[in-house]
């Protein structure tokens, strides 16, 4: 597995745009992962850290299983400050029976109700729904906040219908009780909203 870190200047228009939709901002980083131009791009997980809102620049986390090649952005003269990209991590070595994590996860917490998907919005709700992730992914949630909660709005290339997703931020301690499933898990993401930079489950060793 890699990690990527990227900084990006919000003077940039295109930056600008990215950080307004967020199928646009999938859409420029897919080009660091499609081997050619007429190829699908290879799967990856993203998450902003921090907006031009918060700071100065934009910095976005990326991982992916494949290696990315971050030429295209880098050609893109001003649109990042910075690319620490491809740092190695050892999920197999990382990863322990009942190793314990500090974790951060923005996700989009849903509930199905008659074959349709809401999105949660309470504290408590979105909480609970962890909860049922970790049970499904091989952790437990030894303790967690909701550090954010806000609604993103998007249009969708392929239709320009907007769409609506509900995101809650958490952050927290856990630990593993099936590695290997814990393992999937920050491999393809939890829950759905991938394409809007949901879904990413970062850990580091507790100490």
């Amino acid at each position: 597995m890699y990690l990527s870190r990227l900084t990006l200047d919000p003077r940039h228009p295109r930056v600008r745009r990215d950080l307004g939709n967020r199928y646009e901002m999938h859409r420029t980083l897919a080009r660091a992962f499609a081997p050619d131009e007429t190829s699908a791009p290879y799967r990856f997980l993203w998450r902003l850290e921090s907006s031009a809102f918060d700071a100065g620049s934009a910095v976005l986390l990326v991982q992916s299983e494949m290696s990315a090649d971050w030429k295209p952005l880098e050609g893109d003269a001003g649109y990042a400050l910075e690319i620490l990209g491809n740092k190695p991590v050892d999920l197999e070595q990382l990863i322990q029976a009942s190793a314990r994590y500090r974790f951060r996860l923005q996700a989009n917490p849903t509930v199905t109700r008659n074959g349709k998907r809401y999105g949660l919005v309470k504290e408590d709700a979105q909480l609970d729904w962890l909860d049922r992730q970790a049970l499904k992914q091989g952790f437990t949630v030894l303790g967690a906040i909701r550090a954010d909660c806000e609604r993103l709005q998007a249009r969708q290339p392929s239709t320009r219908r907007r769409i609506t997703l509900q995101s809650a931020l958490y952050e927290g301690h856990l630990e593993a009780t099936d590695p290997g499933r814990l393992r999937q898990a920050i491999m393809t993401g939890l829950g759905h909203g991938k394409a809007w930079g949901l879904g990413l489950l970062s850990v580091a060793r507790s100490t």
